[in-house]
């Protein structure tokens, strides 16, 4: 949960929050034990801030138990290209015993560029 400060172009310092930190302060204004200025002073962060991600992270929180379809999808497209590999490989390899089997000997062929 790193936080990174950077220069902007009038100089001053603008720090960039990790994702995990903002979802900390998001749970923190969700359980609302704080007022936002406590919780402004206490994360060194402007309340607007904290609102902001407090909105994003209810917004979001939907997508947690989003069905698992994209996933298995994945999974099918991964396994079904595997096994294209293994059959074009089974085919070179066949393809190279029936070139040696014709007397075909690349490395005599003559190149000319």
């Amino acid at each position: 949960m790193k936080n990174y400060n950077f220069k902007t172009d009038m100089g001053r310092s603008r720090t960039t929050h990790s994702a995990g930190f903002k979802a900390q302060v998001a749970l923190a204004a969700l359980q609302e034990r704080e007022t936002l200025a406590e919780l402004s002073k206490r994360f060194e962060v402007h309340p607007t801030m904290i609102s902001k991600w407090k909105q994003e992270f209810v917004a979001r929180s939907s997508e947690i138990f989003a069905s698992k379809a994209p996933k298995d999808d994945f999974e099918e497209e991964r396994n079904r290209l595997f096994a294209k590999i293994g059959q074009l490989e089974m085919e070179r390899d066949w393809l190279k015993k029936l070139q040696k089997g014709w007397g075909y000997d690349r490395s005599k062929e003559l190149y000319i560029n």
